[in-house]
């Protein structure tokens, strides 16, 4: 870890009562900072983030945002609030651009306000669309490194597309240092399984086999056996939780260094089929789990797996969590005793 980092810092977590976001707080507090978490409580969890740590708030609401930025002095901010269901940024866009993009519009003048110049920012993989050939072979295994065109298939992708050219504008015009990291699929939960994943609807693969293997979610579907892969489903790049607050921790550190708005993939740049995670989860939970095969969804791309080099090279970061059976105990162990 960068010695700069050895320093204490207030960091605002906008979202910080959600699945990534709680384990940030976490990771914050472990190594000596002071996290204030700023979450509209819509779908995260109050009881996953300390008591005294938390004020209540939407980015919509400017005023609530004056508040919180009078009444503590930040170093940096790290934005994890979004809307994140696909589906339902097809069917309700405006919902998602107000939200996704108007929020941290109106967060970015808060922070320029206040003279607060240090930004990290959830980005996701969906800027990228489908993959094109052409792409480094990791592994045996088609990757997608940050040069890869970005062509985003739903609002989803385009809201986070758009506040990542909002940060290069703003690094050149304001001189707002950011960090913007494209997530892959974020998975797992800590290990002492206090913490972990719980959405509603619950929308991830992994929890989904594991609620139908508690008997607490709905008949589990796994959607296409067609794809042009091994075994006939899709491959897609899973990443620890803890890994990614991991790299985010560093980001501060490489944002006190260097200025300028910068992009990186967070993947554990190894791909797993449905079956290969459907497999995992069996063998961690010591049962067979029922699906049935339902038809592919339109826009699924056969193989989605991270270029995650340049966070390595130039971060110094590096998965712990690369094995999927070890991932799978720690969401199994999570959702075997779930406390929110």
């Amino acid at each position: 870890m960068d010695d700069s980092m050895n320093d204490s810092m207030n960091v605002l977590v906008c979202g910080g009562a959600g699945y990534i976001g709680s384990h940030m707080v976490r990771l914050l507090q472990e190594q000596g900072h002071t996290p204030v978490v700023f979450d509209n409580l819509s779908t995260g969890h109050a009881e996953a983030v300390p008591e005294d740590c938390l004020v209540r708030g939407d980015l919509r609401d400017k005023s609530a945002l004056r508040r919180v930025f009078a009444e503590h002095a930040f170093d940096a901010v790290m934005h994890f609030a979004a809307k994140s269901i696909v589906p339902e940024s097809v069917t309700d866009p405006a919902l998602y651009y107000e939200n996704n993009v108007a929020g941290t519009l109106n967060l970015l003048d808060a922070m320029r306000e206040e003279g607060v110049m240090r930004f990290v920012f959830s980005s996701t993989a969906a800027v990228y669309g489908n993959p094109i050939d052409g792409g480094a072979q990791g592994n045996g295994v088609f990757t997608m490194d940050e040069l890869h065109p970005v062509a985003p298939l739903n609002p989803y992708g385009h809201s986070k597309l758009f506040i990542e050219q909002v940060l290069q504008a703003q690094a050149r015009a304001y001189g707002l240092r950011s960090v913007a990291f494209r997530y892959f699929n974020a998975a797992g939960a800590a290990p002492d399984g206090e913490l972990g994943e719980s959405h509603d609807p619950e929308t991830h693969l992994i929890p989904n086999i594991l609620r139908a293997a508690l008997g607490t979610g709905p008949e589990l579907h796994l959607f296409g056996d067609d794809y042009a892969t091994p075994d006939g489903t899709c491959v897609r790049d899973y990443i620890h939780v803890n890994d990614l607050a991991d790299a985010h921790l560093r980001a501060l550190g490489f944002m006190r260094r260097e200025e300028g708005a910068h992009t990186f993939n967070l993947g554990n740049g190894q791909g797993f089929s449905v079956r290969q995670v459907l497999q995992a989860a069996e063998e961690v939970t010591g049962r067979p789990i029922p699906h049935t095969i339902s038809p592919r969804r339109p826009g699924d791309a056969d193989v989605l797996v991270a270029d995650s080099a340049k966070a390595r090279a130039v971060l110094g970061w590096e998965p712990k969590v690369t094995d999927m059976r070890e991932l799978m105990e720690t969401a199994w162990r999570w959702h075997s005793d779930q406390k929110f």
